[in-house]
This record gives C-alpha cells, structure tokens and sequence, in this order.
C-alpha cells in the first residue's frame, strides 16, 4: 500500500511550476528514496505502477514534471519546450532542488536516482554536475552518441531556429531525431513502434495527450547540448567515484544504438573510475522496458539492486 500525493515547487527558470508527484510506503517503514526522472514527451505519472511495486517494498518514490513536460507546462509557450535560454541547465538543477528537498526530509535514507531516456541523460548531467548527493543512479534507456553525430545535429537545430526560432516545431529535425528509430522495425505499424514491442503499450502511449507531443527545436539543442557534455569523459570523470551506477536497457532500443550505446556509456564510466558499476541488456525489449509485457523482470532486477546498497 503507498499513499500518492501531489505538490508543485518553483522550477530554477524562476517563473514556472514544477509538479511533483510523491508516493509513501503506507504501511512498512520506509528503507530508502528513489526519485524518478522521466523521458522527453511523457510526464512522471506514468511511473505509478513502478512507484507503487517499489512502495510495496519500502521506498518512497518523488518525480517531478520535468519542464514543458505534463503539469510543468511553461506559460504561453508550446509543449515539449524547456524554454529560451539555458533549458538544460534549468530541468537539472529542477531535479537537484527536488532531490534537496526529499533527502532533507528523510535525511537518515540511502537516496537513489532513476533516470529514464531524456530522464537518464538529465541524470549523468546531474551526477556530473552534483557528485555525490546520492548513493546510486539507475540509468534506463540511455546511450552514448559519437561527438560527431552531435554536433551534426546540434548544427542542424541551430540552423533551423534561426529560420523558425526555438519554440518552433520542425519536421527536418524531428526526422534527424526520431525518425530513424522505426526504421529497424519496418514495416512499422506506427510512429512509435521503436519504443515498445508490446503494441498496447504504443496505443496506450499515441492515445495519451500528454505523450508523444512534437519536440520543438529548443528542446532538441537543449538535449544535443547536453548530450555533448555529459558525453566527454573529462565530464564524466568529475562525478563520485562510489555513486554506484545501474544501466539497463532492451538489446532492441535504438536510443542505446540496440545495446552497442549503453555498453560505450558503461564503459565510459568505467574508465572515469566508478567502482560499482553494473549493466543488463533485456533481450527482445525496445526503449520502455518498464512497460513490456515482461516488465515484472526488469521491476525486480531494479529492487534487488536498490536492495543489496541499502
């Protein structure tokens, strides 16, 4: 049993509202906090069947809305937009000052991160940029784009915000973006069959109104400049050495270039130094392995990891 409540905090960009949502173990003490950090295009409520398993077993779970996501909408601008300036900067300090202000709460708790996709980028930047705020980071769907397919794609984003400007959406982009994801699944039955192999997942998701909105050109320099930083290993070197790190992705999931990614992200970690470092490729699972008909597995491996470094 959890109890789910809900609270809003002023995000760093200081004019918009971050939506929180909170679940408590109801009826067992609780053992640790995992926050979550959601994926571009979705919102944190999502996690609710994966916050309440974790309830059950004793951790309070905190996600936010990440800005222009879900309940974080920014006023008077389009969905799926972090803002004019500095949008990477303002969703990770947004989920340093959530993280801030959980552990204050239950300051006597192993504290961990769970980052999913967009979520799991806006993690390594946080582990970068905030070292040794937690015991350890879950990194979900993540990968480890080549530096040069990042600044192509930083290029391209630029170029076209110029011509648009950053709150525009754009087709040439998006198709650089997302579009190449279904091609390992064609004949794809919709935009979206790379995130799920299970098709009532990708209905469930397409009939979502707060998922799968079109990614405007700021957020996509936002991400791709995040991506470039937390992608150099000078970067990656300055975080805790005794975080312990988890990645964990499907060997289908082209955002982790079908497993080849997340093993170049852990061995990156790697030779930064973290000492307990872990990875797990799912078999025949694509971007949302927390969704797949086979996600009791993947919920289980994760509260077993959380459970052997409390």
């Amino acid at each position: 049993m959890s109890v789910f409540s809900v609270y809003y905090f002023p995000s760093s960009d200081g004019k918009t509202l971050i939506h929180v949502n909170q679940w408590t173990p109801a009826s067992r003490p609780i053992r640790g906090v995992v926050q979550i950090s959601h994926g571009v295009a979705e919102y944190a409520a999502r996690y609710d069947p994966f916050a309440r398993f974790l309830c059950a077993a004793g951790f309070l779970c905190v996600a936010n809305d990440h800005l222009g996501h879900g309940l974080s909408r920014i006023e008077g601008q389009p969905p799926v937009y972090f803002g004019e300036q500095d949008g990477w900067t303002h969703v990770v300090d947004d989920v340093a000052q959530l993280q801030r202000r959980t552990a204050k709460a239950y300051p006597e708790l192993p504290y961990f991160i769970f980052g999913h996709s967009m979520g799991s980028f806006i993690t390594r930047t946080y582990l970068i940029r905030y070292p040794g705020q937690v015991r350890g980071a879950v990194l979900c769907g993540t990968g480890h784009q080549p530096p040069l397919v990042v600044s192509g794609g930083l290029l391209v984003a630029n170029s076209e915000i110029r011509k648009l400007g950053a709150a525009a959406f754009s087709p040439k982009a998006d198709q650089l973006a997302f579009g190449a994801y279904n091609k390992a699944f064609s004949p794809a039955r919709t935009r979206f069959d790379w995130i799920s192999a299970n098709p009532d997942n990708v209905d469930a998701y397409i009939a979502d109104p707060l998922c799968g909105g079109d990614a405007t050109l700021g957020l996509f320099r936002d991400m791709l400049t995040g991506i470039q930083f937390l992608t150099k290993q000078s970067n990656i070197s300055q975080m805790d050495k005794d975080t312990a790190v988890l990645f964990i992705a499907g060997d289908q999931d082209p955002v982790g270039d079908m497993g080849k990614g997340v093993k170049r992200a852990c061995a990156a970690f790697q030779r930064a130094g973290v000492r307990d470092l872990s990875l797990k490729l799912y078999h025949g699972l694509r971007h949302e392995i927390l969704n797949e008909k086979s996600k009791r597995f993947v919920y289980q491996d994760v509260l077993s990891w959380l459970e052997a470094r409390c």
